[in-house]
């Protein structure tokens, strides 16, 4: 019972159709809401289809066929395993039942177990009373068809007749109706208890007409001389009238005027506590042995994956629609964006491009100053390191970067050249190194005697461009 998580029962009666809807708790089930829905208007799909929840919250959805579409037949077989005792009523359906066993469904429910009468060696064998319910295939067809009109998908068919035996099995022996509707006509489940043991189960009908009583007596009579003939039949029968006030009053009147024997009422169990009855004992049967042709439960199967995949793609559909459609929405807006930003260039481009100029302008005079004043600073420090001796004849400062300079000194002043090229190349201005203090192979120093004199030229270039001077 734990792999269900709701169960549902529906009753067509003549009137409405009566759903009765369960939770699994504790073992059993609990009534969580009953429904009374007529045939006008439609169940309630989200109480009794499955969808993605039914997946890890199994519904188990159970139909009550009408009795009048069922056949109930009593059967004693050893007592054995579920499997053994299947194949043993399978074999003996052409003897039991009453159409041909290929236009049939049917299922069974064991009664309880008891002792068989002594064999003439004293042993007992142990004995098992089991209930076989048998439809006819095409009117479990017909009933299914007006299910899926009202979209209600039955996992399981039941017969509450099983459970209203139930409520009453061991009792003391006798005769017990159960009053219900055959084919819009009163009759009574009729089950017969024998030995401890359920013996047999038939139908009487009450006629509408005439002497009520003794055709009452005639159809008992009949099932009686059976019992008799069978050896199943009591010494003495004592008779019980399971059914409501309003039953109970007509029945009653009808049972001691055809059998002049006093007749005990039991109440019957109410509708919802039926439905719970037998949403247990189906939860708990075997799921192969029930009156639910296996194509049936085939196709509601396939239905339901069919079902699922199509809102999966349904519901993937959507949410790639709303991806896409925000995605658009982004896109536009940032073409929006970016329009705007475009059209703020082109509004700003001629001032952009008087900027630029202006830009290269200011560039061209800012160069011319600085040219300017580094130049001024080159012949500063040169003058200021110059010393006596050391004669200056050429100087030029090209790219307002490079310094050249060349003289000529007496050769015995070649010391005074090293020391004033040393002193100018680590030359400051302001704190700063105003030449590059590592000179290219062209700028450095080279001398060479002509004479009684010596020629010399180096260059020097600026540390830090033009803006040293500044």
């Amino acid at each position: 019972m734990s792999r269900w998580n709701t169960c549902n029962i529906l009753q067509i009666a003549p009137d409405a159709r009566r759903l009765w809807q369960f939770d699994a708790k504790g073992g059993g089930f609990v009534l969580a809401r009953e429904q009374r829905v007529p045939h006008t208007e439609p169940l309630s799909a989200r109480g009794v289809a499955k969808q993605w929840s039914s997946l890890w919250q199994p519904k188990l959805n159970i139909a009550w066929l009408p009795a009048e579409n069922v056949f109930l037949r009593v059967v004693e077989l050893p007592a054995s395993t579920p499997e053994e005792t299947f194949s043993m009523v399978e074999l003996q359906l052409e003897k039991i039942s009453p159409l041909p066993v290929t236009q049939i469904v049917w299922t069974m429910q064991v009664f309880g177990l008891h002792q068989s009468p002594p064999k003439p060696d004293g042993t007992v064998e142990s004995l098992q009373t089991v209930v076989v319910v048998i439809a006819a295939r095409s009117l479990v067809e017909e009933f299914l068809g007006r299910l899926e009109q009202d979209g209600f998908l039955a996992d399981r068919l039941e017969v509450p007749m099983l459970d209203q035996l139930a409520t009453v099995a061991g009792s003391v022996n006798g005769a017990w109706f159960f009053p219900l509707t055959l084919g819009g006509q009163n009759a009574a489940l009729v089950a017969w208890w024998g030995g401890g043991a359920l013996r047999n189960l038939s139908f009487v009908t009450l006629p509408a007409t005439g002497d009520r009583g003794k055709e009452l007596k005639d159809q008992l009579a009949h099932i009686a001389w059976s019992g008799e003939l069978e050896g199943w039949l009591p010494a003495s029968s004592q008779w019980h009238l399971v059914a409501d006030p309003v039953n109970a009053t007509e029945w009653e009147n009808v049972l001691r005027a055809g059998l002049n024997e006093p007749v005990k009422i039991i109440p019957p169990p109410a509708p919802a506590e039926l439905a719970a009855r037998t949403a247990v004992r189906a939860a708990a049967a075997d799921a192969k042995v029930h009156l639910l042709p296996p194509e049936f439960t085939t196709r509601y199967h396939q239905q339901f994956v069919d079902r699922l995949w199509l809102r999966g793609l349904a519901y993937g559909g959507l949410m790639y629609a709303f991806c896409l459609a925000i995605y658009f929405c982004c896109v536009a807006y940032l073409g929006y964006r970016t329009h705007g930003v475009e059209q703020q260039v082109v509004s700003l481009g001629g001032s952009y491009t008087n900027a630029l100029q202006l830009k290269a302008r200011f560039g061209v005079l800012q160069e011319r100053s600085q040219l300017k004043y580094a130049a001024l600073d080159c012949w500063q420090l040169v003058a200021q390191e110059l010393t006596s001796g050391i004669e200056l004849k050429r100087s030029s400062f090209a790219d307002g970067r490079k310094l050249s300079l060349s003289g000529q000194v007496a050769s015995s002043d070649t010391q005074k050249l090293l020391d004033f090229y040393d002193s100018l190349r680590k030359a400051k201005l302001n704190g700063q190194p105003m030449f590059n203090p590592n000179p290219g192979t062209s700028d450095q120093l080279v001398y060479r005697k002509q004479g009684d004199a010596v020629v010399w030229n180096f260059g020097l270039e600026l540390q830090h461009g033009e803006a040293v001077g500044k």
